[in-house]
């Protein structure tokens, strides 16, 4: 194939695509069984072989010449139509019985003339090679496997300890001038790592303890200033925001800041206009002193426009450090030998034409990972990119090299890309079906599914360094682990979609697309592009129509823009209306989108699919996520024979449509609703062997025969790890109790599944196979709502099992021996990997009994919830245990087991337990009940823990007495929730104050909740001096206080004096006080 000689060529692996095309049997049966010219067919190929022959130098030379360039470009628009006219013959061909009853309704006329056209158009730009001076070259491809190490974890950071230090010191000064809160700008230029820099310090350890909270804000090039206060907002609650009124979203994100001391970042930030910045700024203010805004920007106006204190300017690395990111990434081998000296001295001569940039340096090196071949590295160092300015190829020369010796494939995936915004956080799995929808992906002759090659090319990006992982994954709800480009890489990919990828942060009538463009993406939709027919025009040809990031507004507010976009695009591979809020349907002309492969209505107000959808012989995913209205799938289904990812997640569907088991190819398929009849039951699971990742069996009580259950044929699906089986908690009506045991033994899964959930189990007992020691893989096991079972499988020889949570058996009464180990077993501990252990919602536990004193050696967390009738005591030795949870277990009589690691110590309306001994490490105590709080305060005055850092007493009738009328040293945070609280017992107003004062001294938070204070007698005024850690106290008293106060927070900066009005509350936070 023309790939192998034509090495890095951007279009070399497109024009394998159509090579593949050429060869397949169905062109190859549809040219031969209507006798067209066989000569044609070859002049086509052998034209597109001989200019394929010269992309490597043309691609090289279209850098300065501009000439070259638009050669490539018109090339490549001829390409573009090749390819879409084969796959239009291939799709017509696959979907005709006969091939000749197709041309008997399509004109093989129109296809010759259109081959001719394209044939003519190559040929005409075959003849300007000469004068182009292109030559015809093979270079060695480049292409290698990613290590399956490769994706870097961002540890290994180099020459910025002394930057972060001194960040970490402006963050800890008082520099507010007058202020509330202070403004750190860092500046330096691209790729100097600036925001590698604010992520060292915003994960500093030792920031936890001084800033109530912290918040992580990207804002790039576009400065909305709704949008960031948008995105603020949810970046601290860690949930969606649904307001678009600034007003109101100001008034959101001060109530967030009241009385806070916080530390937020915001990350690339390019604005110079003050209006804008002090339109953001203002609900700072509602934050306490020492509060501080993070900034990072390449502009020093910028810069001087934000800052309250002066900028720091990040300089580029040193050669040294600059040559430990180098190697870090290059895996350069520690052994000395002729070669690696040799590769160390040119490596170092290419960090010296690095510049001091991290970025440039890591590039380089992971382009060079496990590529150490002198020539390799002397190609690099020679290479003439590095001769260009910045401005000539618009990116860094360093990056601009690393992307051209990128293996072809890994050209196209990449400057796919550029149709993300700036920043953008992608999710890895969608952008490979993006890819493998645009056949960007090569089938593997080594039998990987085409998602499998799409890891691998992912993967190899990541290793070099063009993705890197995000740490705020899109504040971490509801997305994976997410992915982002670095402003310059993003740079990069831009600059090389040119005319073919079009990015528009808005869509509307004044949106200039060229007629070269084939992929378009926007964030915003205005529907009055559809009232410019000339732009929806100029993009007939387009193959992507994509939407990005969640529309704010109904997009669609006329009934004919869903029809004009999806029959005027006649080309599209991928459409897109994710989140499409008014889209409630679609147009029948759905159907004649012959090339799609990829279409996603996720969010949209869809109810019903047309019937038409079902002929898109091509498409790979439909994505019908969170569809809320969506309740029917249509009929047609099984026609959808290329469908490999079908999601329906949060959308209602209620039963799978007849033949689902012909969707053999179907990979994802987020749940499968059980019918009621044969077409749609159960067995229909049999065919769909390709199912992996994680699926749901619902309404399971619609299999009327076990012998259907067993036709689903889940044990040969060995590619699924998380299976999930459940019948309808709501359907009272079963009482065919054999016929549920018998349908749960016959969906036995394979022994690779990693998790199991069942839910709604009406059976009497559960199977044998649960607690089956084959099942190596198992991590996760939850049963929920199986109300008949009064016993559980034996599970403990489940060598893997790392969390267990049994909730709502309501029969089930004693937990015994046959828990740990079943009767053909008995050797081996039991639980050997279990960490995490949960009951609740036990209505009728009574005992925990039969304890295997092996058991759950490496137990890290015992909740027990719920279980008013339990009594007996707890496991005994649990040596790692760190955290431990029992509420609302009244009858539970038990002394805490013995676990010397215990961290977290919570118990709650379980009066009875014993606290005979408190383990050393605990940290965080959490009491409710007063015989509960009088035991944990007399363990406290006996054991006095060194580890204590949180202590929260509720309910307590009776005075609180600390030892030596001091908290322990370590204790940095103190929650009273209670109406009566006496400190000390008896004592005197200076007594009083004195405890008082000396209690606080080492708290960062002092929080006294719904209190009737029964201070000293005329204690009209608390005074805390000096208490240098203390950040936020909270004294709400009860509206029934009858006594007036005063409270008073000292030091040597202030002197505040706040009364405290009969009935009221006072918050204090640092320096600032507010009265309630």
């Amino acid at each position: 194939m023309a790939a192998a000689l034509v090495g890095g060529a951007f279009l070399s692996a497109f024009l394998d695509v159509v090579f593949d095309r050429l060869a397949s049997r169905e062109f190859v049966h549809l040219i031969l069984g209507n006798k067209l010219s066989k000569k044609l067919l070859q002049k086509l190929e052998t034209t597109l072989r001989v200019v394929g022959a010269v992309l490597h130098d043309a691609e090289k030379k279209q850098i300065t010449n501009t000439n070259v360039k638009h050669w490539l470009n018109d090339l490549k628009d001829a390409v573009y139509e090749a390819d879409d006219l084969l796959d239009h013959v291939f799709t017509k061909a696959a979907t005709q019985k006969k091939v000749r009853n197709f041309f008997s309704r399509f004109s093989d006329r129109k296809i010759v003339s259109k081959l001719e056209d394209i044939v003519v158009t190559l040929e005409s730009h075959l003849k300007l090679k000469e004068s182009l001076d292109l030559k015809e070259s093979a270079v060695e491809n480049l292409s290698w496997k990613a290590p399956s190490t490769s994706v870097e974890d961002g540890s290994h950071i180099y020459g910025r300890q002394k930057d972060k230090e001194a960040i970490i010191k402006l963050l800890l000064e008082d520099n507010s001038d007058g202020s509330e809160v202070s403004v750190v700008p860092i500046v330096g230029m691209g790729g100097v790592g600036k925001t590698t820099l604010a992520q060292l310090v915003y994960n500093d350890e030792n920031l936890v303890e001084i800033f109530d909270f912290k918040a992580w804000v990207c804002i790039s090039k576009e400065f909305d200033v709704l949008k960031i206060t948008k995105t603020m907002i949810e970046a601290i609650t860690g949930e969606p925001c649904k307001l678009n009124d600034l007003n109101l979203l100001h008034l959101e994100l001060m109530d967030k800041l009241k009385d806070k001391k916080f530390l937020i970042v915001l990350d690339d930030v390019w604005t110079e206009d003050y209006v804008d910045w002090s339109l953001i700024k203002k609900p700072f203010n509602r934050g306490i002193r020492r509060s501080k805004i993070l900034l990072t920007t390449r502009s020093e106006k910028t810069a001087s426009i934000v800052q309250t204190v002066h900028t720091y300017h990040l300089n580029q690395l040193s050669n040294e450090d600059c040559w430990s990111v180098f190697v870090n990434h290059a895996c350069l081998s520690s052994e000395s030998n002729e070669n690696t000296t040799t590769l160390e001295k040119i490596g170092k001569e290419i960090v010296k034409r690095c510049n001091g940039l991290p970025l440039a340096a890591q590039s380089l090196g992971g382009m060079l990972r496990k590529k150490h071949d002198i020539v390799d590295w002397n190609n690099i160092l020679n290479s003439d990119i590095w001769e260009l300015s910045e401005s000539e190829c618009k990116v860094i020369p360093a990056l601009r090299l690393s992307y051209h010796y990128l293996p072809p494939h890994l050209k196209r995936c990449f400057v796919y890309c550029s149709l993300y915004p700036q920043d953008y956080q992608f999710e890895k799995n969608e952008l490979i079906l993006l890819w493998m929808a645009e056949d960007l992906l090569k089938k593997s002759s080594k039998g990987r599914t085409l998602e499998e090659v799409g890891h691998e090319y992912f993967d190899d990006l990541v290793s070099r360094s063009f993705f890197q992982r995000s740490n705020t994954s899109r504040s971490s709800w509801p997305y994976g682990k997410c992915f982002v480009m670095h402003d310059l890489i993003h740079d990069l990919a831009t600059s090389l979609g040119g005319d073919f990828y079009f990015r528009s942060e808005e869509l509307g009538k004044e949106t200039k697309i060229k007629t070269k463009t084939r992929h378009l993406s926007f964030t915003k939709f205005n529907s009055s592009v559809l009232d410019n027919f000339d732009v929806v025009g100029r993009a007939k040809f387009l193959r992507t129509f994509l939407s990005i990031i969640n529309f704010e507004a109904a997009p669609f507010n006329n009934e004919e823009a869903r029809c004009i976009i999806v029959s005027k695009l006649m080309y599209l591979r991928v459409l897109s209306f994710c989140d499409f809020r008014s889209l409630d349907s679609l147009p029948d002309s759905i159907g004649k989108l012959i090339h799609l492969r990829y279409l996603d209505l996720s969010d949209s107000s869809v109810e019903t699919l047309p019937k038409s959808l079902c002929n898109l012989y091509n498409l790979q995913t439909l994505k019908l996520r969170s569809c809320r209205k969506l309740t029917k799938l249509p009929s047609d289904m099984c026609n959808l024979v290329n469908l490999r990812h079908l999601e329906i997640f949060w959308t209602p569907i209620k039963e799978m449509p007849r033949g689902m088991s012909k969707l053999n190819h179907l990979q994802h398929l987020d749940f499968f609703a059980v019918g009621k009849h044969e077409e749609n039951g159960i067995k229909e699971l049999g065919g769909l062997s390709n199912l992996c990742g994680e699926l749901e069996i619902r309404k399971l009580e619609n299999v009327s025969q076990s012998e259907e259950a067993l036709e689903a044929r889940m044990m040969d699906k060995k590619h699924i790890n998380s299976l999930q089986l459940e019948w309808s908690r709501f359907n009272n009506n079963r009482t065919n109790f054999q016929l549920e045991i018998d349908v749960l033994c016959k969906l036995q899964p394979h022994f690779n599944i990693e998790s199991l959930q069942i839910i709604g189990y009406e059976g009497t007992r559960f199977p044998d196979w649960m607690g089956n020691s084959s099942y190596c893989n198992m991590i996760s096991l939850k049963l929920r709502d199986c109300d008949n079972c009064s016993m559980l499988p034996s599970l403990g020889q489940l060598p893997s099992l790392k969390v267990l949570e049994i909730s709502v058996l309501n029969r089930l009464k004693t937990i015994d021996a046959g828990f740990y180990k079943n009767e053909e077993c008995h050797s081996g501990t039991s639980f050997p990997s279990l960490e995490s252990l949960a009951f609740y919602g036990m209505p009728c536990w009574e005992v925990w009994s039969s304890f295997d004193s092996e058991a759950f050696p490496v137990l890290k967390s015992l909740y027990i919830r719920d279980c008013p009738k339990l009594e007996g005591n707890l496991p005994n030795h649990l040596p790692v245990l760190k955290k431990l949870a029992i509420k609302y277990c009244e009858l539970l009589v038990s002394s805490l087991p013995t676990a010397p690691a215990i961290q977290s110590l919570e118990i709650s309306e379980s009066n009875k337990v014993a606290l005979h001994a408190l383990p050393l490490l605990v940290e965080t105590i959490e009491v409710e009940g007063s015989p509960m709080v009088e035991s944990m305060m007399e363990a406290i005055t006996n054991i006095q823990p060194t580890c204590l850092r949180s202590l929260t007493l509720r309910d307590c009738s009776s005075a609180v007495s600390f030892p030596g009328g001091r908290l322990p040293e370590s204790l940095k945070r103190l929650f009273f929730g209670q109406r009566h609280l006496g400190f000390f017992g008896q004592c005197d107003k200076a007594c009083y104050q004195e405890q008082l004062e000396a209690l606080a001294d080492s708290l960062v938070r002092f929080f006294i909740i719904d209190m009737q204070a029964q201070m000293a007698r005329d204690q009209k005024e608390i005074l805390l001096k000096n208490c240098w850690n203390l950040n936020q106290w909270e004294l709400a008293a009860s509206k029934q206080q009858k006594q007036g106060g005063a409270i008073r927070k000292q030091d040597q900066e202030s002197n505040y004096k706040t009364h405290l009005p009969q009935g009221l509350g006072v918050k204090q936070a640092g320096a600032s006080y507010l009265e309630e």
